[in-house]
């Protein structure tokens, strides 16, 4: 038996099978909406400027162009991702998801998942797309950026939601990317980092909050692959919050569970944050809020369409079946 033979006897499903079958979903939701997509990418709109075909209801799109505008009118640029029309975009997904909770005012949902996660804040209001570049003295370029925060009830973020879906990483450092730097473990000498030396605090709120111990005897930078992942998180904690990744449970990148296995960048990173921080990173799926959704009876105008634009409702047949 030679390798390509063996291969189809790995037993963990490969992420080129869920990203395919997202692309099928997705190109039949367009065709079936009768929408102009990419000449080489059915599953993709033919321009960004038909953004709004990519969201399901029309009143999440025009919330999301008002909160848009009304950004950049305080000079505060909403950072709409370039692939935005891409119906493949996490961007999207979580406007689809999310948005009409937010539009209709009512976060139970996904406040009823994040409660039995052990998240028991009390919950005023949901923002996209959240920064505050003080935080690692991000004076220019764009800042770290957060999909989604909640805020508690004196309007203090508490929950910081990354949302995925067909990603297959973390981002990473562009400095390395770019060929400028080789990617070694800064921590005895951050001169050497292109960042710090210009002023980002990234590593001195790795030092403030006890990261150090953890990373000290690696080789490699932690920033090289999984910059945004320590970011993010690192912001989370520094207000006082949680770091919550929103996924699909399809996708094996983040946590996929395999038999008594847990796979994925969620269990290795978790291991680079001190104890009294872990509790602070909390996983949901996209299927448990979906679920949530469906459970509160209020939401049945929409929740269907999202499980077949996104290939749900493909995976409760197969789930079914099996």
């Amino acid at each position: 038996m030679n390798s390509r033979q063996k291969a189809k006897d790995w037993k963990i499903p490969r992420h080129a099978e869920f990203e395919t079958e997202l692309r099928n979903s997705s190109s039949d939701w367009f065709a079936e909406k009768g929408f102009q997509v990419h000449y080489k990418m059915p599953y993709c709109l033919g321009s960004l400027d038909n953004w709004k075909n990519n969201i399901i209801l029309s009143e999440v799109a025009d919330y999301i162009e008002d909160f848009k505008n009304e950004s950049e009118k305080n000079n505060k640029p909403f950072p709409l991702h370039k692939y935005a029309h891409h119906g493949l975009s996490s961007q999207a997904m979580v406007f689809n998801l999310i948005g009409p909770l937010i539009t209709r005012k009512d976060l139970h949902p996904l406040l009823d998942i994040l409660k039995i996660k052990g998240i028991q804040e009390t919950i005023s209001k949901a923002q996209f797309e959240y920064e505050d570049r003080n935080v690692f003295n991000e004076d220019t370029g764009q800042p770290t950026s957060i999909d989604l925060v909640l805020f508690d009830k004196v309007g203090i973020p508490k929950i910081f939601i990354e949302s995925k879906l067909v990603e297959a990483e973390f981002g990473g450092c562009s400095v390395f990317t770019k060929g400028d730097c080789a990617g070694k473990n800064p921590i005895n000498d951050l001169q050497d980092c292109f960042l710090h030396f210009i002023g980002r605090k990234y590593w001195d709120l790795i030092e403030k909050y006890g990261f150090t111990e953890k990373i000290a005897s690696e080789k490699t930078c932690i920033l090289v692959n999984y910059y945004q992942f320590f970011r993010e998180i690192l912001l989370s904690i520094d207000k006082d919050g949680f770091f919550v990744l929103l996924s699909d449970e399809r996708s094996p990148v983040f946590n996929y569970k395999h038999g008594a296995k847990v796979r994925g960048l969620i269990p290795l990173l978790i291991e680079f944050v001190p104890e009294k921080y872990k509790e602070r990173v909390v996983l949901i799926t996209v299927q448990e809020i979906v679920d949530s959704i469906r459970k509160s009876g209020k939401h049945d105008d929409w929740i269907n369409e999202f499980e077949i634009k996104y290939g749900l409702k493909k995976q409760q047949m197969a789930n079914t079946r099996s």
